[in-house]
């Protein structure tokens, strides 16, 4: 009897936190938010950054500057920076890395041109990319993997893969909140919420790193393009291609950033990574660390034991 009260409990206070989500007006009250974590405001800034870093219990130490009034602003704050040595990263450069520190939200691989958000809801990888289905086509039966940047992470995405920008996507939406709550309760999540499609030529084929705002975001910038936060009524494409001096990024590479937090979504073509065991939905991540590896090495790998069980 009191397990089901609980339970009941807790559905009440998700539903009440989703019909929130509805009604509450998501993008004034992001730039209200991304007011306060821009000012320069002494006394404001620093009570902010404070209050903020006791309560989330924010690692300073792994930061390039530690001390929380060396930083301008909250949005520098939040952003920071971290130190050179704080994030090695593994030497076999064949290896897929995380992009961010957080949590696996959902991994694996897409089934029919749909990407697990939670149990028992899925979304359309053509919807996430903007409607295109050729932009769609090549990730159709690839692998997927979405980290959720927790509130206390370090904030930027890093590159899993080095790669040659092709082309980027900002695509307009809702701010919904991005946690469990939102991902087990609200259909198409990251594909209605506002986002940014990076899409990279790399030696493993196509790979595609979308940034995924949020509630209370105060914008998304890459280092390419800068702050990327215009509202606007359908998606805005723009091509890398024809560029004089391609935009490339090595593996490891600062790819962006949140001001305030959310998610990245990562995507591979078909049988161009396998993910590594131990990764699944929940366990907690750290930026650099491998999470993949080639499809192709881990089919050698297997004939090779195969030979060898025969000799």
């Amino acid at each position: 009897m009191h397990l089901h009260l609980w339970l009941l409990e807790i559905n009440v206070k998700a539903a009440f936190f989703i019909f929130l989500q509805h009604i509450v007006p998501q993008h004034g009250l992001s730039r209200l938010i991304g007011w306060f974590a821009a000012s320069r405001i002494g006394w404001l800034k620093s009570f902010i950054i404070q209050r903020f870093a006791s309560h989330y219990r924010v690692n300073m130490h792994e930061a390039a500057e530690p001390s929380l009034d060396a930083y301008p602003s909250f949005n520098a704050f939040f952003t920071r920076a971290l130190r050179d040595d704080a994030r090695p990263f593994p030497e076999d450069e064949s290896l897929i890395l995380c992009p961010a520190d957080g949590a696996v939200s959902e991994m694996g691989p897409l089934h029919q041109g749909r990407i697990m958000q939670a149990k028992g809801r899925s979304y359309s990888l053509t919807a996430l990319l903007g409607g295109s289905e050729e932009r769609a086509a090549p990730f159709k039966n690839g692998s997927f993997a979405t980290v959720y940047l927790s509130p206390r992470d370090y904030h930027r995405v890093h590159m899993p893969l080095g790669g040659t920008l092709r082309e980027t996507v900002y695509i307009p939406g809702d701010l919904f909140s991005v946690n469990q709550t939102t991902a087990d309760n609200v259909d198409n999540l990251f594909a209605r919420n506002e986002r940014l499609v990076c899409l990279f030529d790399t030696e493993r084929g196509p790979m595609a790193v979308i940034l995924v705002g949020a509630m209370i975001v105060a914008g998304i910038e890459t280092v390419f393009s800068g702050q990327v936060a215009p509202v606007t009524k359908g998606p805005q494409s723009v091509s890398y291609k024809e560029l004089p001096a391609p935009v490339t990024l090595n593996r490891g590479d600062e790819l962006g950033r949140f001001w305030l937090g959310s998610t990245a979504i990562v995507l591979f073509g078909e049988n161009a990574v396998e993910w590594m065991d131990g990764w699944y939905a929940g366990r907690a991540t750290r930026m650099g660390e491998a999470m993949g590896i080639p499809a192709d090495r881990t089919e050698a790998s297997t004939v090779a034991n195969q030979d060898n069980s025969t000799e």
